[in-house]
C-alpha cells in the first residue's frame, strides 16, 4: 500500500553548529554564533536546511491522496509556522522597541511580531508581560518547537526567544546585532536560562 511521509518540523544538528557556539561573557553576547548576519540568503539556505532535515520523517498508513496536512494536529501545524517564520527573520537588525521586519526588532517585539503574523495570537508586548501571561509552564527537556524560552540574570527575566528545535532558539538580542539563532547550551545561554511557557497548546 503507497504511504505518505508527515513532515514534522525539527531541526536537526547541522555539522560543527555547536562547535561555533563558544562561550560568551558579555551582556547578550554581539557575534553570531549559528548563522551570519548575510540578509535573505542566509536565511533562505537556513529554510532549505530545515526543510531537506524533514525528508526521513516517519511513515503513515494514510490512503493515496489523503492531505498529509491533516495528520498533524492544529497546535503542531501553528507552532511549525512559528517556528517557520521565526527562522525567515534571521538576519533583520536589532532595534530597541522595534516589532516589524523593516524596522527591525528587539526581543519581544520579534515574539509579538512572529506569533501575530504566523499564529494570529496577541501576545503581551514585553518580556516581563510574557513570563507573567497564563500560558503552561514547560520543563526544559520538554521542550517544542513554538514554545518562549526566557533568560535573565536574576529571577526576572529581561530576554525572550523562540524555541525551534534541537536545542536552539531564535532571538534578537542586542543592540549592533542581528535576529539570530543560538544553542540552549551555550554557556552564557545556560547560566541566564530560567524558564519556559507554551503559548500553543
Amino acid at each position: 500500500m503507497k504511504t505518505h511521509n508527515v513532515i514534522v518540523l525539527d531541526l536537526h544538528a547541522s555539522p560543527g553548529l555547536d562547535a561555533r557556539c563558544a562561550a560568551q561573557s558579555a551582556h547578550y553576547p554581539d557575534h553570531t554564533t549559528a548563522t551570519p548576519a548575510r540578509g535573505r540568503t542566509a536565511s533562505a539556505w537556513l529554510l532549505l536546511s530545515v526543510l531537506a532535515a524533514c525528508a526521513s520523517a516517519p511513515e503513515t498508513g494514510l490512503p493515496p491522496g489523503a492531505p498529509v496536512a491533516a495528520t498533524l494536529s492544529a497546535a503542531t501545524q501553528r507552532a511549525n509556522e512559528v517556528t517557520l517564520r521565526a527562522l525567515g527573520l534571521v538576519g533583520t537588525p536589532y532595534v530597541y522597541g522595534g516589532n516589524t521586519p523593516l524596522g527591525g526588532f528587539d526581543c519581544s517585539g520579534l515574539v509579538t511580531f512572529v506569533y501575530a503574523d504566523a499564529a494570529d495570537m496577541q501576545l503581551p508586548r514585553t518580556t516581563a508581560q510574557m513570563a507573567t501571561m497564563h500560558a503552561r509552564s514547560v520543563m526544559r527537556d520538554a521542550l517544542r518547537t513554538g514554545d518562549l524560552v526566557f533568560f535573565g540574570e536574576r529571577d526576572v527575566p529581561s530576554h525572550v526567544g523562540i524555541y525551534v528545535g534541537n536545542g536552539r532558539f531564535v532571538h534578537a538580542p542586542n543592540e549592533g546585532g542581528t535576529v539570530r539563532l543560538d544553542a540552549l547550551n551555550n554557556p552564557y545561554w545556560n547560566h541566564n536560562y530560567r524558564f519556559s511557557r507554551r503559548v500553543i497548546d
